[in-house]
């Protein structure tokens, strides 16, 4: 095992575009301060998260302005970042739509359902090169298998924007409950998609 040398990146920018680049590591390297570790995130999924928050806003200037936004964010919150709670990737898919989502309500735009649910697989995504865009139908069709608090908790989490906790404070249930169902929603809807 070879020693690092101060200074040296933990993770290869070559590797950003690699099938196993961990999302997890770029995080915590983000909140140590390393930006090479931001700049290989951007890299990685800029493209996509662009899509995401474009779709939401529904204006191409407006969502370089909200995807830059949301990478100082990152950039900001990375420290926030819990693995045990869910993938790094998804972490960043989240900021991003939750920006935009907070842009397209500032801005007085109306955000069509169909919309919103589509956003869902961008925080729960687990083909890294396939295209995001999902069908909306199977979407919908995979969203009605789901029980109705797994569903609702995950519409809440993911289209609302609520928190772990403002969905707990609603349901009059405890956090750890409420993460669990958004958990057990989005992995249901992962291997009904997959």
């Amino acid at each position: 095992m070879h020693r690092m040398r101060a200074g040296q990146p933990l993770i290869d920018l070559d590797a950003a575009m690699s099938a196993d680049f961990d999302y997890d590591a770029a995080l915590e390297a983000c909140a140590r301060g390393e930006r090479f570790a931001l700049q290989a995130l951007y890299e990685r999924e800029s493209r996509w998260l662009l899509a995401v928050a474009q779709r939401i806003v529904r204006d191409r200037d407006l969502a370089h302005d909200v995807l830059q936004d949301a990478f100082v964010q990152i950039w900001q919150r990375a420290g926030s970042f819990e693995r045990a709670l869910g993938t790094g990737r998804g972490w960043i898919y989240t900021v991003v739509r939750h920006r935009a989502l907070d842009e397209a309500r500032r801005s007085g735009r109306e955000i069509p359902m169909g919309e919103e649910l589509t956003g869902i697989i961008d925080a729960s995504h687990a083909h890294h090169d396939e295209d995001p865009h999902m069908d909306e139908q199977a979407l919908m069709r995979c969203l009605d298998q789901l029980d109705e608090s797994k569903r609702q908790c995950v519409i809440d989490a993911y289209v609302e924007g609520y928190t772990h906790e403002q969905m707990a404070q609603r349901r009059n249930k405890p956090v750890g409950t409420i993460k669990s169902w958004v958990r057990r929603g989005l992995q249901a809807l992962k291997e009904c998609l997959t």
